[in-house]
């Protein structure tokens, strides 16, 4: 059984969220992706042994996430979600697997962004919140959405991921 660590920071002084809850749901969300086999044979980590995983969220505002989407993606605007999948976006003879351990990078969440969405959507900040870390852990294992089958299988796996938080 693969141990999976999460860590959870909130840097937007002005909002709270509940580090323990949200660490606890990004928990169920990650189990329930590492358990769907359709997800796990086409991962980053298909093929690799391993017996921990880590990854980190980080929660911020609009202005940091900006920041962060000018710099690195060129993109001058806020945006809801950026992920730096180092594991799987490194060429693969560059992966490493230290006793075991994989860190599969952060994710990074502008909760703005996630609350104006949740409006836009008619979801809860919760429903939103978590469909958007699924969209991040599926990013951390190697999906992306350049296709629509891509961006099918990402939605069909972040719809059913939020659903076993929410229910």
């Amino acid at each position: 059984m693969v141990q999976i660590n999460v860590f959870v920071e909130n840097t937007y002084e002005n909002y709270e969220i509940d580090e323990v809850k949200a660490y606890d749901n990004a928990l169920k969300i990650t189990n329930f992706l590492f358990a769907q086999d359709e997800v796990m044979k086409d991962s980053c980590l298909a093929g690799e042994e391993y017996e921990q995983v880590f990854f980190d969220i980080v929660f911020m505002n609009n202005e940091e996430i900006h920041t962060v989407n000018k710099e690195y993606r060129k993109k001058d605007a806020p945006t809801d979600v950026i992920t730096f999948a180092m594991f799987a976006d490194s060429p693969q003879e560059e992966r490493y697997i230290f006793d075991g351990e994989v860190h599969l990078g952060e994710i990074m969440v502008s909760l703005d962004k996630i609350e104006e969405q949740a409006k836009e959507n008619n979801v809860s900040f919760e429903e939103e919140l978590h469909y958007i870390i699924a969209h991040g852990v599926l990013h951390l294992l190697g999906f992306d959405h350049q296709t629509e089958p891509e961006y099918n299988f990402m939605v069909d796996y972040q719809n059913r991921a939020k659903a076993i938080v929410n229910d």
